[in-house]
């Protein structure tokens, strides 16, 4: 059943993506497949004019004969030409069904699910033989259509002999069975082999190989990918052995079969029943049987491996189309906030997990506030800020903006409201231009607007490295581009989010992480003018997520966050006067400067 609605979604495919293509592909695959049994009946007709000495009725076959091979070539050729064109325009349009899936989750808590991200790293991974699976899907209709007049030829000369073509379903069976054992060893193995594949790229990229020489950590990290890899390699090696051994059953089954039909029609032949062009015949036919059989099951593992993708594709379908716990309504969000941001008695945990990252937490953010999120590692800093920007939903409790629940909003009208820089900001290996104008889409032809964001997020500098300026190519992996140090492109990161007009909301959670003294202290000038600017325009709450004390102090508001709970609130004056876990960390900071 898996392998039916495979083939059916991957012509669905090929259909919506041309369908006059993929007619002509089908059409010249027919008349080649079905070229073959006619070869066959040629050549017990030629047999039958050699023995009987006709030489002319024999010149004429083997002329025809010859012109069925050439059709058949040809018609296989040139419905290559078509499929192969199709396979890659199908295979495009299910890396851009996979792109809009992974983001149509509408929030992101499910892909840090290792479920989750197993499926997508499959499915990933599988991706690129879509071209292949739609080629074996069209040639194994192809082989049905064989199949059925081969039967029929066989079907005159003995009843018998029709039991052969349904021999050849046994393999099928077996092959069907066997593929099985391999899918779920595959997806039992997935979390090692995105291990594997992780140890593979820390171990072979320039940015971690620099620290794993001088720790000398490579044995280590070799040890553990070919321990881990020996794990993977032993299940797989032990499902393909019980496939292997489950489909030459099938297959000795089938020559068992083909060996008695053989028998049969040469007994009859001997008995007088039947000429020697009966013998061909049935030899012929029996040998492309044997083709079809062997040819079919290595098309069939290939559309049951397809089979599975398309499985894996359905559960990420059924995954973004599943309805959040509140699903977005038609509620506007404010041109300018009057009121500010409100959590109110938010908590959050992943899904399959009991353990809360944020609970309970209940904190008012006036409208202009520029607010500092502090706390120790694991604290819940970073969850909170993608809470604040709509990327997580609450487990429970509410996000207010203005009043009106986030919740109830379209995810997309608020994120359009919002400016961020990320700890773990994204290295876009594009143009210039493309790097910083996706920070406001309806800007990245704006050449004015993408320099003065650059030039606002200190950046000069690194536009001036690029040969090209804006339409310059950044990074070396998919060019000759410009190699950025990661203080650099995190320059570029606040370019992005100083690009975005109008945001309700400006989040920054570790923006200096990657940045030099000098650097440091130039962005937090120009956090300090952004606050402003934002807080006259919009009314915009900015939230900073920082380490560094000699910033936080900055900020209207200072909120602790400590094991998911919000443990004190305050201006810096307040709480370093407080004797809390704020005053620990600052004179603990203050006393390393001094």
């Amino acid at each position: 059943m898996t392998t039916i609605l495979a083939a059916r979604h991957l012509l669905r495919l090929a259909f919506r993506c041309d369908p006059g293509r993929l007619a002509r592909a089908a059409a010249m695959l027919a008349a080649g497949f079905l070229s073959t049994p006619l070869i066959a009946l040629c050549l017990k007709s030629l047999t039958t004019a050699a023995v009987n000495h006709d030489s002319g009725t024999a010149a004429r076959l083997a002329l025809t004969t010859a012109a069925l091979l050439v059709f058949e070539l040809m018609m296989n050729h040139f419905a290559h030409l078509s499929y192969f064109e199709l396979g890659d325009l199908s295979e495009v349009e299910l890396q851009n069904e996979l792109i809009t899936l992974a983001h149509g989750v509408g929030n992101l808590e499910r892909l840090d699910t290792p479920a989750y991200a197993d499926t997508l790293a499959l499915v990933r991974e599988e991706l690129p033989r879509t071209r292949a699976s739609l080629e074996a899907v069209l040639q194994l209709g192809g082989l049905v259509l064989q199949m059925v007049l081969t039967a029929v030829l066989l079907g005159s000369l003995n009843t018998w002999l029709l039991l052969l073509p349904i021999a050849g379903a046994i393999p099928v069976l077996a092959g069907n069975r066997a593929q099985r054992l391999v899918d779920r060893a595959k997806e039992e193995t997935a979390a090692l082999t995105r291990l594997g594949r992780h140890l593979l790229e820390t171990t072979t990229t320039l940015a971690s190989v620099k620290e794993i020489r001088l720790s000398g950590a490579e044995a280590m990290l070799i040890e553990r990918h070919q321990r881990d890899w020996a794990t993977t390699t032993t299940a797989l090696r032990r499902a393909q052995t019980g496939a292997a051994l489950l489909r030459a059953a099938g297959q000795l089954t089938f020559a068992a079969a083909y060996g008695g039909a053989i028998y049969l029609v040469v007994r009859q032949a001997l008995q007088g029943g039947s000429g020697l062009g009966d013998v061909i015949l049935v030899i012929a036919l029996a040998a492309q049987i044997s083709f079809q059989v062997s040819n079919g099951l290595g098309l069939l593992t290939i559309v049951q491996t397809a089979g599975g993708t398309m499985e894996r594709i359905r559960t990420l379908r059924t995954a973004a189309a599943s309805p959040a716990p509140a699903g977005p309504g038609s509620a506007h969000l404010p041109a300018v906030l009057t009121r500010g941001i409100r959590l109110d008695h938010v908590s959050f945990h992943y899904p399959n997990s009991d353990r809360k990252i944020l609970d309970d937490v209940t904190l008012d953010i006036p409208a202009g506030t520029a607010l500092a999120v502090v706390g120790e590692n694991g604290a819940g800093k970073s969850t909170l800020v993608k809470l604040l920007c709509g990327l997580y939903r609450p487990t429970s409790g509410r996000i207010l903006v203005d009043d009106v629940d986030l919740a109830s909003a379209a995810p997309a009208e608020w994120q359009r409201r919002v400016s961020t820089l990320f700890q773990d900001f994204a290295r876009l290996e594009l143009r210039l231009r493309d790097n910083t104008g996706i920070g406001d889409l309806d800007r990245i032809d704006d050449d004015q607007a993408l320099h003065q964001a650059i030039d606002r997020a200190e950046a000069g500098a690194v536009r001036a490295l690029v040969p090209d300026g804006l339409d310059g190519l950044l990074g070396r992996g998919y060019g000759d581009g410009t190699e950025l140090s990661g203080g650099q492109w995190q320059k570029l990161g606040l370019a992005r989010t100083l690009l975005r007009r109008g945001p309700l909301l400006v989040a920054l959670d570790e923006p200096a992480s990657a940045l030099d003294a000098t650097a440091e202290q130039a962005l937090f000038e120009r956090f300090a003018d952004l606050v402003t600017e934002t807080r006259a325009d919009t009314g915009a709450v900015t939230v900073l997520v920082s380490h560094r004390f000699s910033t936080v102090r900055m900020a209207d508001l200072i909120v602790v966050l400590e094991q998911g709970s919000v443990s004190e609130v305050g201006t810096h004056a307040d709480l370093a006067a407080s004797g809390g876990l704020y005053a620990e960390l600052y004179h603990l900071q203050a006393r390393a400067y001094a």
